[in-house]
């Protein structure tokens, strides 16, 4: 459960641990702005992107369906520091046909990006959330992502990006989806 006292008293602390005086003119509100932005950033926790995937039509397209470049911004939770990017999605709907809004498929990609997360685990769970969802015959996910751990600190490189996939059903059977899906992400 989202506790915003908590999170004011914390940031309260780290300003005070810093060196800085939190009673400071420009500082008197931050905990506060902190605490708000740390709902917006992790609405995401409490939600279930399965839900988003319920209703859907049965018209019985049985062909790829992209949607591509669907930007996102999330956290890293190993130093609370955004990672941004695009995410691709593919799948095939099953022998139905049944196929969902693509608005929905970019709804699950935010409340996924909305907690403290991994890209690794976040193209999984994206991947696993449309399987359980729709049931389609096979998805593919994939994220590129610039992470400011890579870029504020540390290794200090700018322009990194890091690339993960998660490929289920018949695109990890068979090489010419796969290879049809990377060829559309890619522009080809």
């Amino acid at each position: 459960m989202f506790d915003a006292a908590k999170i004011k008293t914390a940031v309260a602390s780290i300003i005070e641990a810093i060196g800085e005086d939190p009673n400071r003119e420009g500082l008197v509100g931050t905990p506060e702005r902190v605490a708000e932005m740390y709902a917006e950033l992790f609405w995401g926790l409490d939600k279930d992107p399965k839900e988003e995937l319920k209703v859907g039509f049965e018209i019985g397209h049985r062909e790829m369906v992209i949607l591509r470049d669907i930007p996102f911004y999330s956290m890293c939770e190993h130093h609370l520091l955004p990672f941004y990017g695009v995410v691709h999605i593919g799948y095939i709907p099953n022998e139905e046909g049944r196929i969902i809004g693509i608005s929905k498929l970019a709804r699950v990609v935010e409340i996924i990006a909305r907690r403290p997360q991994l890209q690794e685990r976040m193209t999984t769970q994206i991947a696993d959330a449309i399987m359980e969802g729709i049931k389609p015959d096979g998805a593919v996910v994939v994220i590129q992502a610039e992470h400011l751990c890579m870029i504020m600190r540390g290794i200090k490189k700018p322009g990194s990006n890091v690339i993960t996939s998660a490929i289920r059903g018949i695109f990890s059977r068979k090489a010419a989806s796969r290879a049809e899906f990377f060829s559309i992400i890619q522009g080809k």
